[in-house]
């Protein structure tokens, strides 16, 4: 029998460990300033998380610097210093093999805030309340 993945599976445990744990190395790399560059110093780099691929041979690391702004400077940064960054991690993560590093926008605050807008919004409000009232009945 095949196993099928698709989009919509769910990560295995040990990927969310592996996850976990390169999301911790990565944020303790950024926040001691492991990488000489100019964009990351003025910057603290959060991590919230990392996605790893089903075979743990990639690791999308989600970024976004502390107090929003200009993300892709950030990201293009971490691009360029995706060597030594693996390097680095490879030595702190006992792995068969170093994940490939994507860096990605980390957009779950964004959705967070136009999620919390829409719910604030008079229209919804009202449909909530006309709800309210219909529950009395």
């Amino acid at each position: 029998m095949s196993r099928v993945h698709h989009s919509g599976a769910q990560p295995s445990q040990r990927m969310l460990r592996v996850g976990e744990l390169i999301r911790h190395v990565m944020a303790e790399m950024l926040s001691r300033g492991a990488i000489n560059d100019p964009v990351l110093d003025k910057l603290v780099v959060t991590v919230p998380e990392v996605r790893m691929s089903p075979d743990l041979k990639l690791a999308n690391v989600y970024v976004m610097p502390l107090g929003g702004g200009d993300v892709k400077p950030v990201v293009d940064a971490l691009e360029k210093h995706k060597k030594v960054l693996r390097t680095e991690l490879a030595h702190k993560v006992a792995l068969k093999f170093a994940p490939d590093l994507k860096f990605r926008v980390d957009e779950s605050f964004e959705k967070s805030a136009r999620i919390d807008a829409l719910l604030a919004s008079p229209v919804v409000q009202r449909d909530l309340q006309g709800d309210d009232d219909h529950d009395q009945d």
